[in-house]
């Protein structure tokens, strides 16, 4: 039988807690890959037609739409990926976030860092140690960012560290 976790967002594996927030992506960059392929082949076979027919700008306007259609697809598969993940393991909390295919990580010792839960409403959960800081929970709604810092901070102290919040 499985004990049930003391950590709602938090996922447990050996000495490591581990928070993965990201949007919820019904598609992934991979499928809406295919789904442009088949839509490309569709819309230039469609403008093939039309072209042999003697109807020549039928496949100029698909391929204008092709393109359209693939910057739109583009900018949503950059960011598709998006997200945060922290890390509480072996006395250092890191802190990895993913934004536009560009990856940036901090590690900070537990001993100095404190977890702020947001100031207003649409705030982020404010990480700050040595005079570094960093801003979580854009993928997390609202209403659930007071929760998560409240158990990002538990498991500081559960591990043992001082928080100074």
């Amino acid at each position: 039988m499985q004990q049930p976790s003391a950590h709602r967002w938090a996922r447990v594996s050996d000495q490591t807690l581990a928070w993965h927030l990201r949007r919820n992506c019904s598609v992934t960059p991979c499928q809406l890959g295919l789904l442009y392929a088949g839509l490309s082949l569709v819309s230039l076979t469609i403008g093939v037609c039309f072209w042999m027919m003697g109807a020549t700008l039928v496949l100029g306007f698909a391929g204008l739409e092709l393109l359209a259609v693939g910057a739109a697809f583009l900018v949503y598969a950059r960011h598709a990926a998006d997200g945060e993940t922290v890390w509480l393991q072996g006395g250092r909390l890191i802190v990895e976030r993913e934004r536009g295919g560009r990856r940036e990580r901090l590690e900070f010792g537990c001993a100095h860092v404190r977890i702020a839960p947001p100031a207003s409403g649409q705030g982020l959960i404010e990480v700050t140690a040595h005079g570094r800081r960093v801003d979580l929970g854009r993928h997390v709604r609202p209403e659930w960012r007071p929760l998560l810092a409240g158990e990002m901070r538990n498991a500081l102290q559960a591990t043992g560290w001082q928080t100074l919040c």
